[in-house]
C-alpha cells in the first residue's frame, strides 16, 4: 500500500506540486480573510450550574459583560462645572457606543440613579442630577446631598469624592447593526471617542472592562507578530546550520509555512477566527511542522550521502518515515483532541483549531516535501561536508550511548526520578484562575492594569462582581423572614476576606425604614411587619437591579478586591456554606451571576478537567505507541519522560504565578504534543537495529547520529525561537514562551537522555553481546 502511494505521488510529481500550490493560493485568499474573533460568550461553560443561572436572570438584572469608565479629579473634588460637563458628555456618548445595552447604563446621570428621602409630607425622591440642574455653588451641593441620600457613595461616585463612574453592560449582538460585537472596534471607540476626547489635565480617564481587555491583548497581538518573525528567522539560521545547504533550509520554511495558511483558510471556511488568546496556535503547528520537516531533511541527506541521487533519496525518505512520522503526527491530533473534554466554548474551539493544523502537517511534510526535495540538485561537495559533519559529532553520539547505558544511567534515572518528586509535589500547588489583580494576561504596567488600580483604590466598586440569586416565593421581599436571611447572607459576604462591599435590597430597605423614622439609627432593621416592610421595599424600583417584577428574587452583589483565585474561591466556599446551612423552601441561594460567577464556574470546570484531560492525553499517546511500537516497553521508555517533564512544567507555573485557567490548560498539552515527537522518532530508530540484531549501545549510536541529530536541533531551535516571546509586551505571551521553551528543551532531554538510560534496563536482554563499532555509516 506504501509502495503504491509512493509511485504514485512521485510517478506523478508536477502534478502534485501543481496540485499542491494551486490549493495554497486559494487557501492563502481566504486566510487573508481570517480575523480575531473574540467573544465573551465563549468564556462560559454552558452546562454549569452557575451559567445555567446567570442566562436565566440575565435579561432581568444584565450580563456579565461590564464596561466601568471612571472621571478622576487631579485636583479638588468632582464639584466643579467642568467635571460635571465633562461627565454629562462621557455618559452620553456611552449610549452610543457600539454594543451597549442603554437600559443598562448607570452614571449619576441617569435617571435610573434616583434618591429617597422622607419629608413632612412623607417620601419624596427624584433623579440625583435633577432636571432643572445649573453646574453653580447652589446646584452642586443640591446634587452633593442627593448623592448622600442614594446610597451611591463608593458605587458611581468616589469614597473620596475625587472621582466618578459610569457603568456600561454590552450585548453580544450591536443592537444598532444586529451584527455580532466586534470587541476590537468596541476598544478602539472607548479611546477615540472617550478617553482621547475628554481626558484632559485636570481629569483622567480609566476604563476596565472584557472589551477593553481584548482591545489591548489584541494591540499587543501585532507585536505578537514581530516575536513570530524574529522566531522564525532565528530558525531558519540554526535550520541552515543544521542542513548545510541553503535549497534544504528554505523547503522546510515553505511546507511549514504551507500548513499554517491551510490551517487559517479552512478555519475561515469553516465559519471559526482566531481568539487573541489563541494567536500561539499557528506558531505552534509551524514550530510542530519544522519539527517533523527537519526529520525529513536529516533522512534525506543521510540517503543522498550514502550515494543515492536526489530522486531516489526522497523517495527513501518518504517510505521510511511516513509510518513514524504520521503515527508522531497522529499522536498530536489525538492528544489535542482530549483538549475538547473541557466544556468551555473557546478551549473547545482551540482543540479543534491546533488538530486542524496538525493534521494538515501530514499533506505538507509527508508528502509536499519529499516531492519537493525530489527536484533539488546538490552541490558537489555537499556530501564532503556531511561527512564532515559526521565525522565530528560521531564520537559525541558514542560517548553518550556509552553514558546512558552504563552504570551512569542508574545516576540519570535517580536525579531525574527526584525531579520528578519535586515536580509532582510542586504540581499539585498549581492555582485555578488568575494569580494576580487585574488581567494578568497583561503586564502590571500596562494601562489596563493601572486603570484597575486607580478604580479600585477610589471605588468601593470595579468590574469585578459575583452576584448571587436569592430566589424566594413572590412577594417574598415583604416576607420579614426572607428579607432577614437575605440580609443575613450579605452581611456574612461583607466579612468574608476579598470582599470590598454588597449591595441588595434588605440594606436598600433598612435605610428606608429609618428614614421613616426621622433617620433613627436604631429603626434601620429589617421591619418585622409585613405592612411596615412594603413600606420600606415599595420605592425600590425594578430597575435598580435589586428585585424582579414579582417580588421572587432578590439579587445580592458582592463587589471584590480582585479576582484572584484565592478571592473566588474564599467567597464561593462561604457562599456555598452558608447556603447549605440556612437554606429553606422560602429562599435559595443560586450561584452565580456576574463578571466573577463566570470566572468561577470557568475555574471550576478546569479544576475538573486538568486531571482526566490530561489522563485522556497520555492515554491516546499510550495506545497509539503500543499500536505503532508492539512494546510495552517501548512505550514506557516514550511516554514517562513526558509525564515528568509535565509535572515540572506545572512546577515550574507555580514559581512563575501562573494560573491554570482557559488560556493556560491547552499550553501544558500542546507542549506535551510536540515533546512526543522526540521520542517517537529517537525510538523508532533506536528499535530498527534492535531487531536486527544489534546490541544497545550500538542501536542507540545509531539512532542518536540519526534521529537524534534532528531531535536536538529541533529542541534547541524551538526553545531559543519561542524564549525571545519573554520580551513581549503581552506577559500572557511572555509567560507561555517561557514555558513553552521549558517544555521543548526538556522534553528534548528527556528523549536523549532518559528515554536511553531507561531502555538499558527495559531491554537488558539486549545487552548481551560484544560491543562493536556501527558496521553502517550514519550521519
Amino acid at each position: 500500500m506504501l509502495k503504491r502511494i509512493e509511485d504514485l505521488i512521485f510517478r506523478h510529481r508536477h502534478l502534485t506540486v501543481v496540485l499542491f500550490a494551486l490549493t495554497t493560493v486559494v487557501l492563502a485568499f481566504f486566510a487573508a480573510k481570517t480575523h480575531v474573533d473574540a467573544s465573551f460568550n465563549k468564556q462560559l461553560p454552558s452546562d454549569h450550574e452557575y451559567i445555567r443561572n446567570f442566562v436565566k436572570y440575565q435579561e432581568q438584572f444584565g450580563g456579565a459583560n461590564r464596561l466601568v469608565i471612571a472621571l478622576i479629579a487631579k485636583h479638588g473634588d468632582i464639584f466643579t462645572e467642568e467635571f460635571f460637563k465633562t461627565l454629562k458628555a462621557v455618559t452620553d456618548e456611552t449610549f452610543y457606543l457600539p454594543g451597549v445595552d442603554r437600559a443598562q447604563v448607570t452614571s449619576i446621570f441617569t435617571p435610573n440613579v434616583r434618591y429617597i428621602e422622607v419629608v413632612e409630607d412623607g417620601l419624596q425622591g427624584g433623579n440625583v442630577i435633577p432636571a432643572d440642574f445649573v453646574p453653580d455653588a447652589a446646584g452642586l451641593e443640591r446634587v452633593r446631598q442627593n448623592i448622600l441620600k442614594s446610597g451611591r457613595v463608593g458605587m458611581l461616585v468616589s469614597n473620596d469624592y475625587k472621582g466618578a463612574a459610569i457603568i456600561v453592560s454590552l450585548l453580544e449582538v450591536d443592537p444598532q447593526t444586529g451584527k455580532k460585537l466586534v470587541y476590537a472596534e468596541v476598544a478602539d471607540a472607548l479611546e477615540a471617542k472617550i478617553r482621547q476626547k475628554y481626558q484632559t489635565s485636570e481629569i483622567s480617564i480609566h476604563i476596565i472592562g472584557f472589551a477593553k481587555v481584548i482591545g489591548d491583548i489584541t494591540d499587543g497581538a501585532r507585536g505578537v507578530l514581530l516575536f513570530f518573525g524574529v522566531a522564525i528567522i532565528i530558525s531558519a539560521f540554526l535550520l541552515y546550520y543544521f542542513s548545510q545547504s541553503v535549497v534544504l533550509t528554505i523547503l522546510p520554511l515553505v511546507t511549514s509555512t504551507c500548513a499554517v495558511i491551510w490551517q487559517l483558510g479552512l478555519l475561515y471556511l469553516f465559519g471559526f477566527g482566531i481568539d487573541p488568546l489563541s494567536i500561539l496556535v499557528p506558531f505552534l503547528v509551524f514550530a510542530i511542522a519544522l519539527s517533523h520537516a527537519t526529520q525529513m531533511l536529516r533522512s534525506f541527506r543521510y540517503e543522498y550521502y550514502v550515494g543515492r541521487d536526489e530522486q531516489i533519496a526522497a523517495r527513501s525518505s518518504f517510505s521510511n518515515l511516513f509510518i513514524p512520522g504520521t503515527v508522531a503526527i497522529l499522536t498530536d491530533t489525538v492528544g489535542f483532541l482530549t483538549i475538547y473534554l473541557v466544556k468551555v466554548p473557546i478551549i473547545q474551539e482551540l482543540a479543534i483549531t491546533a488538530s486542524l493544523g496538525v493534521t494538515l502537517i501530514i499533506l505538507t511534510d509527508r508528502f509536499l516535501l519529499p516531492v519537493l526535495l525530489s527536484y533539488t540538485h546538490m552541490a558537489p561537495d555537499f556530501r564532503k561536508r556531511v561527512n564532515i559533519r559526521r565525522f565530528a559529532l560521531q564520537p559525541i553520539w558514542r560517548r553518550l550511548s556509552n553514558l546512558t547505558t552504563g552504570r551512569t544511567s542508574l545516576a540519570i534515572i535517580a536525579i531525574t526520578a527526584g525531579f520528578w518528586a519535586f515536580g509532582f509535589i510542586k504540581a499539585k500547588q498549581v492555582k485555578i484562575g488568575d494569580m494576580h489583580a487585574g488581567v494578568p494576561e497583561l503586564r502590571q504596567s500596562s494601562r489596563y492594569n493601572q486603570d484597575t488600580a486607580a478604580i479600585t483604590a477610589k471605588f468601593s466598586i470595579g468590574v469585578d462582581v459575583i452576584t448571587v440569586i436569592a430566589e424566594t416565593v413572590p412577594n417574598g421581599v415583604i416576607d420579614p423572614d426572607v428579607m432577614s436571611l437575605v440580609d443575613r447572607f450579605s452581611w456574612r459576604m461583607r466579612n468574608v476576606p476579598g470582599v470590598k462591599s454588597t449591595l441588595c435590597l434588605p440594606e436598600v430597605a433598612k435605610t428606608i425604614n429609618a428614614g421613616w423614622n426621622e433617620g433613627s439609627l436604631k429603626w434601620r432593621v429589617i421591619p418585622r411587619n409585613p405592612q411596615m416592610l412594603a413600606q420600606s421595599v415599595s420605592p425600590v424600583e425594578t430597575a435598580t437591579g435589586l428585585l424582579n417584577n414579582d417580588g421572587s428574587v432578590i439579587p445580592v452583589m458582592i463587589y471584590l478586591t480582585d479576582h484572584k483565585a484565592e478571592t473566588i474561591k474564599g467567597v464561593i466556599s462561604a457562599v456555598k456554606e452558608f447556603r447549605d446551612a440556612l437554606s429553606n423552601e422560602k429562599v435559595k441561594f443560586q450561584l452565580a451571576t456576574g463578571n466573577v460567577g463566570v470566572m468561577a464556574a470557568t475555574n471550576e470546570v478546569v479544576e475538573a478537567a486538568q486531571f482526566p484531560m490530561v489522563a485522556w492525553l497520555y492515554a491516546a499517546i499510550v495506545v497509539l505507541c503500543l499500536l505503532s511500537f508492539r512494546s510495552w516497553r517501548a512505550t514506557v521508555c516514550v511516554v514517562l519522560p513526558l509525564v515528568i517533564v509535565s509535572d515540572l512544567a506545572y512546577a515550574l507555573m507555580v514559581y512563575l504565578q501562573i494560573g491554570l485557567k482557559t488560556s493556560t490548560l491547552p499550553v501544558v498539552a500542546l507542549g506535551v504534543g510536540i515533546g512526543v515527537d522526540y521520542g517517537i522518532y529517537l525510538c523508532s530508530a533506536l528499535l530498527e537495529r534492535l531487531d536486527s540484531g544489534e546490541t544497545l549501545e550500538d542501536s542507540l549510536c545509531f539512532a542518536f547520529s540519526t534521529m537524534g541529530t534532528s531531535v536536538v536541533f529541533t529542541g534547541f531551535a524551538l526553545s531559543i525561537g519561542v524564549g525571545t516571546w519573554a520580551f513581549s509586551a503581552i506577559k500572557f505571551q511572555a509567560d507561555m514562551g517561557v514555558l513553552l521553551a521549558f517544555m521543548f528543551l526538556f522534553n528534548m532531554l528527556g528523549a536523549m537522555l532518559l528515554m536511553p538510560a531507561l531502555a538499558s534496563w527495559l531491554f537488558r536482554e539486549k545487552l548481551a553481546g560484544k560491543l562493536r563499532p556501527p558496521d553502517k555509516s550514519t550521519v
